[in-house]
């Protein structure tokens, strides 16, 4: 049975795209027969990043991050994410030739730069430094494949998402869903100034708005917006049920990496409007009465407006956990390969230029 050790800095409590996905590829890698150890922010102690208290950083030393890799004894390592985890993990595989694959899941670059005084070009130029190094790095559409190629991103291969389509489905709606007249025009996520979502706040729409989710931003928006329902965060069967009162999902984001919320409403039946970036463009094809996409969002919303319930189900039911896992771990030992392809051109590349020396 394969042994994989999969190191995150993002973990509970938080609850983001990043979790949720790690979550679902861990239950079925277990189905696969695949033994899972993690390593978490859990066991350290750390301290709020910087204008973002919700997300704490890990305060690990390599040695102490590599002690746990070693216990483990994986087969293969799996880093999921850029921070002081993933650092740390990362120094240990190289520095003891242990193969690994890394995965891209949030433009940090971006919104580091939204909140101190850094330029996305240095912290991209991390990006390079720190995935460049593993067998492969894993992103989740082909647009954003060929945008990192573009930034002198190495190794790049797709790991696709899924969604659970027996808990997220349509229902029923209510004639006066939270209270609100419709049509409801509804966005979930993170409320931080990286989701855009004073673009669709400011929005001349029929109808009511609804923002579920909490987060950094949500007391200054809320106080900006007396008109606009914050729902706070919702879990479970709250969230399937208050996605299936939506008319339209909105997704303002132009940063995400995928949208993970995009397949939740559609296996709930609800369009989505979008602008045409990575992740909604990758997820809604061109014609589709799935949802919307143009650079104006309010002429998403209202053509979304009138898009299909049914063409929305029927494009989730295309995405299974199962499918994007599989995906998942073929990367994972595709990563192996790779790290061993290129050990085995460098020693022949250094026993070449020695014969040449002689």
């Amino acid at each position: 049975m394969p042994r994989l050790t999969i190191v995150t800095d993002a973990w509970h409590p938080q609850v983001n795209g990043v979790v949720r996905s790690i979550e679902n590829t861990n239950r079925e890698l277990a189905r696969m027969g695949v033994t899972v150890s993690m390593i978490t922010p859990e066991p350290f102690s750390s301290i709020p990043m910087p204008t973002y208290p919700e997300i704490r950083l890990s305060l690990a030393m390599p040695g102490q991050v590599g002690r746990m890799i070693k216990s483990q004894q994986p087969d293969y390592v799996h880093i999921a994410t850029e921070g002081p985890l993933g650092l740390m993990a990362r120094h240990w595989c190289i520095r003891n030739k242990q193969p690994f694959s890394t995965s891209y899941h949030t433009r940090f670059p971006e919104y580091v730069a939204a909140r101190l005084p850094v330029r996305a070009s240095w912290l991209y130029a991390y990006v390079r430094w720190f995935h460049n190094r593993s067998g492969a790095c894993m992103v989740a559409t082909e647009s954003l494949r060929q945008e990192l190629s573009g930034l002198g991103v190495k190794n790049l291969c797709l790991w696709s998402r899924g969604i659970d389509t027996e808990n997220f489905h349509p229902r029923p709606k209510s004639e006066k869903p939270f209270g609100l007249p419709r049509p409801i025009f509804m966005t979930v996520g993170r409320v931080a100034v990286e989701k855009n979502l004073s673009a669709f706040l400011d929005l001349d729409l029929p109808g009511s708005k609804v923002v579920v989710g909490d987060g950094p931003a949500r007391a200054e928006l809320q106080a900006r917006y007396p008109d606009v329902h914050f729902t706070g965060v919702k879990h479970g069967e709250d969230l399937a049920e208050a996605y299936a009162e939506a008319d339209v999902f909105v997704f303002p984001s132009r940063t995400d990496t995928f949208g993970n919320t995009i397949l939740e409403a559609l296996a709930s039946g609800v369009p989505v409007a979008a602008y045409p970036v990575t992740g909604p463009v990758d997820i809604i094809p061109q014609g589709s009465t799935a949802g919307a996409l143009d650079k104006d969002l309010q002429v998403a919303c209202l053509s979304a407006l009138q898009g299909s319930p049914e063409a929305a189900r029927a494009l989730a039911e295309t995405y299974s956990w199962q499918a994007a896992t599989e995906q998942f771990f073929d990367n994972v030992v595709e990563a192996r390969t790779q790290r061993r392809k290129r050990g085995l051109r460098q020693r022949l590349s250094t026993r070449s230029a020695d014969a040449d020396a002689v």
